[in-house]
């Protein structure tokens, strides 16, 4: 593919509620852009996107998958994301090296459970967004109803670029709110357009909706308006523009991708609307640093993903700044060590093309280089340290027990490579039967993880039942003097530091603090001690659960001339964590989980009986048509076995979506059973 000028890239995400189309979309994108030449089925395990066999026999997404196509002199890098509230660490990272997204609602359902976690994800990082209604083909659907979720639950003045054109009940093509025109396909791909000469009372609306964002981002269109004069289309997208690359706006194009209907639309919106990688201006790194998105400073590039296969490691890279090039040697952050890049290529789903360098604002892979997901690549002697990616806490767990003894034999190189792959995955350690416990987001993230150790990696496992992965933290606050010293006959190892140590807020993690003053505890003596609180949270304290969320302090100390070492201060933070719980008590943590149930109107009496019982904390209950949709907070240790209770008590007529949301202190007895 021809090389183009940074200001016609852009790198976009796809990203919804499971089964709102996302792949069906990224399909029709690749077709009429002409990447490929029939697009392939979710339904057949046909889709490019979904490569994977487990995703084929599935029919849903797990793993993100990257392609490049062009459209009207633009690049667009897609990647195509998970539905699926278990595989949020694809959705994560992701949108952590992208610079756009399209959000795709389904017409009937409108704003979902996940849609909401994406939009959240989205907001974090700082990501532009168009939304993309989808299915408006099927009974039920409702772009307005969509467009006030959109504002009411997601926040965003969802403003429409394009309507539904309805026919005798069927939908036949869109309307340009812009341009005025009506927009219909032929089965040939051809576009045909003519005027919008009717215009009901909704498509009226939606124009002065369009038209009043466009003057409240540009004087010019006010006044026009004002003295009923004609705005061009091409001023209302530069006003659009700048609306949706602020987050003033959220543009809304809408269609049915499985129809062939707004595809093209949408193309036109996302390379008017979404943002180069040259709006998205300088990346800064967390020591300071900062680099322009041009090839010719120094390079800046962020190890976004690791994906082992036949072939060896396979490193996914979003390169910011500077040129990554075949030969070259670049810095890793973490460990400050040079490795020399070998292949590079470009991604198509599971294709790749070779390339000889990837600059500014591109997408691509380098193979067979041991790099860490989430470090930096950068200058050698320019480095720079990128934000590195955020990991969700797991909530589930299953001990995990390989079948022969050759599985025995390569189950830990399998297992460090699916979480070097899967950072979402953990490992753990029942601290009674010393049995290797994998921790993941879900009942189906932990299967699909052992159907990849055998597809992937040759091992078979068998996995028990699930069980929920508690966390702790400290009772209460302490001040301990903490002395570590030890005499072998050789050099010994001395460290004594005072610390105060207590809880932190919710999701806060650890909170270091070094408040020593008059230099009684060097630096780096005082880095080793929060490594070893560190270490001593990740095995857990007491009943072995890993601790989370402690405030630790350091504010004094005293080190020996021979006997100090980092391994000895590192000893003594692990201690001082340990003492801590003894002495003022741990607090277990149980995983709460975002609940959404969808059910007729009669049974929602009995839902919301059923989760009160399960200490569920309803927070709303709304009205999709007939249907009542239940939004709660549960603690998951209630959820298992839910599939079947919801079926029984709504005669198999109601569906749920369930997902992690916080941690809180345990209130009550956990419920045993198998998750649903």
């Amino acid at each position: 593919m021809t090389r183009l000028p940074i200001e016609r890239i852009r790198n976009l995400g796809i990203i919804a509620h499971v089964d709102a189309g996302k792949t069906t979309l990224t399909e029709r994108v690749l077709l009429f852009t002409g990447r490929i030449h029939a697009a392939g089925e979710v339904h057949d395990g046909t889709a490019h996107t979904d490569h994977h066999p487990i995703e084929q026999a599935k029919g849903i997404t797990i793993m993100a998958a990257a392609v490049s196509c062009d459209w009207r002199d633009h690049r667009l890098h897609l990647i195509d994301t998970p539905g699926h509230a278990d595989f949020t660490i694809e959705v994560e990272r992701s949108l952590r090296v992208l610079d756009g997204a399209v959000v795709v609602l389904d017409a009937v359902s409108g704003v979902e459970a996940q849609t909401e976690t994406v939009w959240r994800q989205a907001d974090r990082h700082g990501v532009p967004r168009l939304v993309f209604v989808n299915k408006l083909d099927r009974p039920g659907a409702d772009l307005a109803r969509c467009l006030r979720e959109v504002d009411a639950r997601l926040g965003a003045r969802a403003v429409a670029v394009t309507w539904p054109h309805v026919v005798d009940g069927v939908l036949v093509g869109v309307i340009d709110l812009v341009a005025l025109e009506e927009r219909r396909w032929d089965p040939g791909g051809g576009d045909q357009r003519r005027p919008a000469t009717e215009l009901s009372d909704n498509l009226m609306a939606a124009r002065e909706r369009l038209l009043d964002a466009c003057a409240d981002e540009d004087p010019a269109v006010l006044e026009a308006l004002i003295e009923g004069r004609e705005v061009t289309s091409a001023t209302l997208w530069a006003a659009l523009r700048r609306a949706t690359l602020a987050g003033r706006v959220v543009p809304v194009a809408c269609g049915a991708a499985y129809k062939d209907v707004g595809v093209q639309p949408l193309l036109d919106a996302v390379v008017a609307l979404l943002p180069s990688p040259r709006d998205r201006g300088d990346v800064h790194g967390v020591d300071g640093g900062a680099r322009p998105p041009d090839a010719a400073a120094p390079l800046a590039a962020l190890a976004f993903k690791v994906v082992f296969d036949r072939h060896g490691q396979l490193t996914f890279v979003r390169v910011y700044s500077g040129v990554l090039a075949r030969g070259a040697q670049v810095r890793l952050a973490r460990g400050g060590r040079t490795v020399r890049v070998g292949r590079l290529v470009r991604m198509f789903a599971d294709q790749r093309e070779d390339v000889d360098r990837l600059e500014a604002g591109e997408l691509g892979a380098i193979l067979a280089v041991p790099i860490t997901g989430g470090d930096t690549l950068s200058a050698p002697a320019q480095p720079i340290v990128l934000e590195a990616i955020a990991t969700p806490e797991p909530v589930v767990r299953v001990a995990v027990e390989p079948v022969t003894g050759d599985d025995r034999e390569r189950l830990p190189l399998a297992l460090a490579r699916m979480i070097a792959a899967d950072p979402s995955l953990r490992l753990e350690s029942e601290p009674e039967t010393g049995q290797t416990l994998l921790a993941g987001m879900g009942q189906l993230h932990l299967e699909i993880a052992a159907e990849r150790l055998a597809t992937e990696h040759g091992v078979q496992v068998a996995i028990g039942r699930p069980a929920v992965a508690y966390r702790t933290t400290l009772a209460g606050a302490t001040r301990l003097d903490v002395e570590h010293a030890r005499q072998t006959g050789g050099p010994g190892q001395y460290a004594r530091i005072v610390v105060e140590l207590g809880p932190a807020p919710r999701g806060a993690g650890l909170v270091f603090e070094d408040r020593v003053r008059g230099g009684a505890v060097p630096r780096p003596y005082v880095a080793a001690v929060e490594a070893g609180v560190r270490d001593a949270m990740r095995g857990g304290v007491l009943d072995g659960y890993p601790v989370v969320d402690v405030h630790v302090a350091v504010v004094d100390g005293a080190t020996h001339v021979k006997d100090s070492s980092e391994l000895a201060f590192q000893l003594a933070g692990a201690r001082a964590l340990r003492d801590a719980a003894a002495a003022v008590g741990i607090v277990r943590l149980e995983p709460i989980m975002r609940l959404e149930v969808t059910c007729p109107e009669v049974e929602v009496g009995a839902v919301l009986g059923d989760l009160a019982r399960r200490r569920g904390v309803v927070q709303a209950v709304d009205v999709r048509d007939r249907a009542r949709v239940v939004r709660a907070e549960v603690p998951l240790a209630e959820m298992f076995g839910y599939a079947g209770a919801l079926g029984a008590l709504t005669h198999g007529a109601g569906r749920f979506v369930l997902e992690a949301s916080r941690y809180a202190a345990v209130a009550a007895p956990p419920r045993s059973g198998l998750a649903a």
